[in-house]
């Protein structure tokens, strides 16, 4: 089993900053990929950011040159750097961990961005 726990969501002005944290615990080994995913209200939950267990990062065009992903591996944590956030990043935002074909959730942090 793996723990995912977040942190850091908050409310914030357009054109603010915020950073996510996802901290991991438990069977960490053998993770491929973590990522950050957001859940409107009435929407789907949707991809924000990965990050393959080799470094590359991949962003849908919704946050892409706005969002950055990174992970420190020695401390077992996942961030999410956002910067340049809009009333439409509002979203319940979760930390995801992928090993093999389990996947993992945490219980989601909210993120509300006032315009």
């Amino acid at each position: 089993q793996v723990q995912l726990m977040e942190s850091g969501g908050n409310l914030v002005q357009a054109g603010g900053s915020l950073r996510l944290t996802c901290a991991a615990s438990g069977a960490i080994f053998s993770i491929n990929a973590m990522g950050w995913y957001r859940q409107a209200p009435g929407k789907q939950r949707e991809l924000v950011a990965i990050i393959l267990s080799g470094g590359t990062a991949t962003y849908p065009d919704s946050v892409r040159g706005r969002f950055t992903i990174s992970r420190d591996n020695a401390k077992n944590t996942l961030y999410l750097q956002m910067n340049s956030l809009k009333p439409e990043d509002t979203a319940i935002y979760y930390c995801n961990a992928l090993r093999g074909r389990e996947a993992y959730w945490g219980q989601g942090t909210q993120v509300t961005v006032s315009s």
